[in-house]
């Protein structure tokens, strides 16, 4: 495990836009690894889930025996934050799944697939977010999941202005329906790897 020096983070590169928080992630100083098995996953010390296809991304996590590995390190409170894709990851409940659609859990929310549409629906708005302090996160959606209920050991970090939850907390696990690594506001993911040195 990482001392008090790079903190060792590796992001989930089974499908989705893991190269953009590998690159985002680098250049926050944490020491970046791509995870695809379950010996690299062993080997960090918190984890991105990107962005992607969450019913793709379940699928994957199975082939490549990671689903269970992924979900005994959840347990074991490694730090995880998912985005978009990634926060269905961790929902305890996905609302709108496909059929046999699982998820890894460990978020107590329920959250509803695409729920503002297609991707001819993303759009981009500006939020804000205490926990971030200062002004508020520009955050673009791109056919965005929606916390439907936050249950309660979860914590609403953001909501739009209909009062539709966006970013939850947990814990060590934090998820946004929105793209914080196409921005170029790099607080969530400096937020995420405070989560992971206090682990």
């Amino acid at each position: 495990m990482a001392g008090s020096g790079s903190p060792k983070v590796g992001v989930l590169a089974l499908q989705g836009d893991f190269r953009e928080h590998a690159a985002v992630l680098r250049s926050l100083g944490a020491d970046v690894t791509l995870v695809r098995r379950p010996e690299e996953l062993e080997a960090v010390d918190g984890l991105v889930i990107p962005g992607g296809e969450s019913s793709v991304m379940d699928k994957l996590s199975r082939a490549f025996g990671l689903a269970e590995p992924l979900k005994e390190a959840i347990g074991a409170g490694l730090p995880v934050y998912g985005t978009c894709a990634g926060l269905i990851m961790l929902a305890d409940s996905i609302v709108d799944g496909i059929r046999g659609q699982q998820s890894l859990g460990g978020l107590d929310v329920a959250v509803r697939r695409n729920a503002f549409g297609s991707q001819g629906d993303s759009f981009e708005t500006d939020l804000d977010i205490p926990a971030l302090g200062g002004h508020p996160l520009h955050a673009v959606f791109i056919r965005a999941p929606i916390v439907e209920s936050v249950g309660a050991r979860a914590t609403s970090l953001a909501a739009l202005t209909d009062g539709r939850v966006v970013a939850v907390e947990q814990g060590n696990l934090l998820g946004t329906s929105f793209h914080p690594e196409v921005t170029g506001d790099t607080r969530f993911h400096e937020y995420f790897l405070d989560k992971v040195r206090a682990a």
